[in-house]
């Protein structure tokens, strides 16, 4: 019986998996042929016209079942005519001294209805780490890199690889956290979005996938002995564990890991918050990738599901009764920004059927999907509204699900949980003196022309276009100079400055804010090494600026503002009014001149420039 049933529903989850790649290939027409057909043939030849080519390769690799791939082969004569390979015959040669692929597959969005033109691709290659040796796997790594950077300058889709051993994935092991990476935060919760969104692009079927019986008789684990003991031929299916629930300590380190990726990409992280708010409430209940799967071998050939569709129906169906009803419109708004939806698009596409059927259901005003659908014409005061609109509500998820978490003790490994803690609290957390990072939404900000003006002893950064539209507004004209450039606003062709009595010109504000954006860039462009989080921070670069704000022709250096980053990518700006106390300081955080990159500004057209440099400079040798 487990035989016949798996054989069953291998054809038509092959059936499926060509519907979710053509979702793709409607998207993205391009880069999917790269990604579903170029890929796994690069990864199967070792070819010197060709990305990927490791000349001292001792052992080539092959992904299972390329040899079987119809549409793979068709296309070979059309890559090798693009690497301009001389060689007639076929660059795909299975031999027994291969290395083994298990498979490629992607996890995500790709291929879904929330796919859009910024989304990225998440690529998993899986292997059996007890086929390979050291070599191997140092090939692998640097194969996959090779063809990572050709994909980087080629494609318009941003390409990450994983390489997973599968026992690891069996026993939910994900490594430790980077900047794709959740690491220990979300194990299971990352299994269990594998095989609800994954698309296989070649190699073995997930055994998950296809065992699966309408009244539940087909034991897991009896499958997988099954297959491990099959003399048929049956070999295309691969075990990565099954999955029936998920601990509740698990879904604390999801909804971390989604407040950390909610710092670039709000509007995917609000879904799935919540998403992880209704798991919570659901825990007992068969998980969200078992129902879908029910839906896929129930739908028939002609009506599959989508996996980004099924997380939105069930979304609305968990909340409409418990939120209120402004939440329910901003959510209903939110997910159709998500998807990217055109409602006059005259192509004829599964997503738009897709999206029809969604928002038919979940009704939106047809005029306000229309604004949505002219996000790119909003102005910049608006698109920030929303930001800060998503950011808030992604906070308030969160701060539900914590409450329920704070009974439970974390089995989140406590280096992770001091990173992504310490990295959240770099945007989210406000400090005395720090400069506040501004909430944007996922995509571009339409940005006009910035005003400084000076207003009853504040200085005031608004648009051009709106006077009410206040960006930030402080005594301190650098603390603004420091928030245009930190969010990365900072433009000399679009920024312009009111008469006023200071002696500061828009020339010096200019020259000032370059010399800011050389020294610090912005937050979004800072890198830092992730043991850096698991120290105290300390200062790790800092501007000082000399007499900013006064006449360039005075003597005395007693105004200093000095603008410091800290070794966790926080920036700061603080004013001091004498030598002494711009000392204290200095002592106070143990500044050493030969640990901290120090740089000065002075205006160049003050009269004794030198000697003001020379003199402050001294304030620091001692240190």
């Amino acid at each position: 019986m487990i035989q016949f049933a798996l054989l069953r529903n291998r054809r038509v989850y092959k059936v499926y998996n060509n519907f979710r790649k053509q979702i793709f290939k409607e998207i993205a027409p391009k880069d999917s042929e790269d990604i579903l057909y170029l890929l796994p043939w690069l990864l199967s030849i070792n070819h010197p016209a060709c990305p990927g080519y490791i000349p001292s390769l001792e052992k080539a690799f092959w992904v299972y079942g390329i040899d079987n791939e119809k549409e793979i082969w068709k296309r070979e004569q059309i890559f090798k005519t693009r690497f301009r390979v001389q060689k007639k015959s076929t660059l795909l040669k299975h031999s027994s001294r291969h290395v083994m692929i298990q498979g490629v597959y992607t996890i995500g969005s790709v291929g879904t209805i929330t796919q859009t033109s910024s989304s990225d691709c998440d690529i998993w290659i899986c292997y059996d780490k007890s086929e390979f040796s050291s070599k191997d796997w140092i090939s692998l790594n640097q194969k996959i890199n090779l063809i990572k950077d050709w994909m980087d300058s080629q494609l318009r889709i941003p390409v990450f690889f994983f390489i997973i051993d599968i026992s690891d994935i069996r026993n939910n092991v994900f490594g430790c956290v980077n900047e794709e990476s959740s690491g220990s935060a979300q194990r299971t919760v990352l299994k269990e979005e594998f095989y609800r969104t994954t698309i296989l692009v070649c190699g073995k079927i997930p055994l998950w996938w296809i065992c699966w019986d309408r009244d539940e008789k087909i034991p897991y684990n009896e499958a997988a002995l099954w297959i491990t003991n099959d003399r048929e031929g049956n070999f295309d299916l691969i075990d990565m564990g099954d999955i029936k629930q998920i601990n509740t300590d698990e879904y604390f380190g999801a909804a971390l890991w989604q407040l950390h990726k909610s710092l670039t990409h709000p509007l995917k992280s609000l879904v799935k918050m919540f998403f992880l708010r209704m798991l919570l409430d659901f825990q007992g209940r068969k998980l969200a990738c078992s129902q879908f799967r029910t839906q896929v071998f129930q739908s028939g050939y002609d009506t599959f599901p989508d996996p980004g569709a099924f997380l939105i129906h069930e979304i609305f169906r968990y909340n409409r009764s418990i939120r209120k009803d402004a939440e329910i419109e901003f959510l209903k708004e939110c997910f159709y920004l998500r998807c990217q939806i055109k409602p006059y698009e005259k192509k004829d596409s599964i997503k738009k059927r897709l999206a029809k059927e969604l928002f038919t259901e979940h009704h939106l005003d047809m005029k306000r999907r229309i604004e949505l659908s002219q996000y790119d014409r909003w102005d910049f005061k608006s698109q920030i509204e929303l930001g800060n609109h998503l950011f808030t509500m992604i906070l308030a998820l969160y701060r539900e699900m914590e409450g329920v978490y704070a009974a439970h003790k974390s089995c989140i490994d406590k280096k992770d949980l001091t990173i992504l803690g310490r990295k959240l609290a770099v945007f989210y957390s406000k400090k005395k003196y720090k400069v506040t990072i501004l909430h944007k939404p996922d995509y571009p900000l339409n940005l006009t022309g910035i005003r400084l003006s000076l207003k009853n002893e504040e200085w005031v950064t608004s648009f051009d276009d709106c006077e009410n539209a206040t960006l930030i507004s402080n005594t301190e004209l650098i603390y603004n100079i420091a928030f245009l450039v930190w969010n990365n606003l900072f433009a000399s062709t679009r920024l312009s400055m009111e008469p006023n009595a200071s002696p500061v010109s828009i020339q010096e504000i200019i020259n000032l804010g370059n010399k800011m954006k050389e020294i610090f860039g912005s937050y979004e462009t800072v890198v830092n090494e992730l043991t850096d989080y698991l120290k105290d921070e300390y200062i790790r670069k800092i501007l000082v600026v000399i007499s900013f704000e006064k006449s360039p022709w005075e003597k005395d250096i007693n105004d200093f503002h000095i603008i410091y980053q800290n070794s966790w990518g926080e920036l700061f700006v603080r004013h001091f009014q004498s030598p002494h106390s711009l000392k204290a300081f200095l002592n106070q955080n143990r500044i050493q001149s030969n640990h901290t990159e120090i740089r000065y500004y002075l205006q160049r057209n003050a009269t004794y420039y030198e000697k003001i440099i020379d003199r402050t400079r001294k304030l620091f040798i001692f240190i």
